[in-house]
């Protein structure tokens, strides 16, 4: 019965989320580039040239980035990047094979060589960054918490004794255990076990990334996202350490996208419309750009509140 209940419960947080999310469009048009102009730009490694093939970790569990939609495909504003990769190697957007990676197999698909990059909601860090390289960043993400309706918690200084719940190896999870020593902390394997716990529940706030919670508010009438915001920290690309030419070829194409303005016919694709003006500037645009802190600045995971 426990396990028909928790499957039932999975089965409900997909379902409105996607509903709410809608079937994800994509562009059926060809490379944005020439071949004139894709003569002056990095090339594609060989090995993936040979393959004909990308292999792309993303994540299938988190709704408007990465998910299974009602067809059983691949869906998403990531999915979507990495299709047009495809376009931009490839001339079509299906060569590309998708590998589900939750959060705690981001880095492990890709210095065990499972994947040729990971884009999957995957915050840039100076630690990450000591063992897999990240692309330039792509999308500017800001740290939530959803609550219930009636929830007394209103901002992180409301947080001591209450019961915290996110994704093990996320950033939310070395910050609380780091800055909030009086709050109870569980941590899942994935984003769906998170917010399964979350609506059990069994915690009386669920940690993510805005770009992900956003799904669940705007389906579940009975939760709200708090106005705290903390640690806002860019997405990035990535790639295993020391593959400079595939890292080269990412940035060009994320270049082209950006002056091309194709992220926010992603965002339009992937998030509501009543969101799309206020998510606009976490995306690259013509004149929109951003990128990861300085070196000399601190770890935003290590700075408490």
């Amino acid at each position: 019965m426990k396990k028909l209940i928790v499957v039932t419960v999975l089965a409900a947080v997909a379902a409105a989320v996607v509903t709410a999310f809608g079937v994800a469009a994509t562009s059926g048009s060809g490379p944005a580039s020439t071949t004139a102009q894709q003569a002056k730009l990095p090339a594609l490694p060989s090995n993936i040239k040979q393959r004909k093939r990308f292999l792309i970790g993303v994540k299938c569990d988190a709704p408007p980035f990465g998910y299974i939609d009602v067809r059983g495909r691949n869906a998403g504003f990531d999915v979507e990047i990495a299709r047009w990769f495809s376009r931009f190697a490839f001339g079509r957007e299906n060569r590309v094979s998708f590998v589900c990676t939750p959060t705690p197999a981001r880095e492990p698909s890709l210095t065990t060589g499972r994947v040729d990059m990971v884009i999957a909601t995957f915050t840039y860090t100076r630690d990450r960054d000591t063992r897999i390289d990240f692309s330039r960043a792509y999308y500017q993400a800001t740290g939530r918490m959803l609550v219930k309706n009636d929830s007394p918690i209103r901002s992180l200084s409301d947080l001591r004794g209450r019961t915290v719940v996110t994704t093990s190896g996320s950033i939310y999870d070395r910050w609380i255990k780091r800055c909030f020593t009086g709050t109870n902390l569980i941590v899942t394997d994935n984003f769906t076990n998170a917010a399964i716990a979350f609506n059990q529940g069994r915690a009386d706030t669920l940690m993510f990334d805005d770009s992900v919670l956003v799904g669940i508010a705007a389906a579940d009438p009975s939760s709200k996202l708090t106005n705290d915001t903390f640690l806002a920290l860019p997405y990035g690309i990535g790639i295993r350490q020391g593959n400079v030419a595939l890292t080269r070829w990412v940035n060009s194409r994320l270049e082209i996208m950006r002056k091309k303005d194709r992220f926010m016919g992603l965002l339009r694709n992937n998030v509501p419309a009543r969101f799309v003006a206020g998510f606009s500037q976490n995306i690259l645009r013509p004149k929109v750009t951003f990128g990861y802190a300085p070196a000399t600045a601190p770890a935003p995971d290590t700075v408490c509140p």
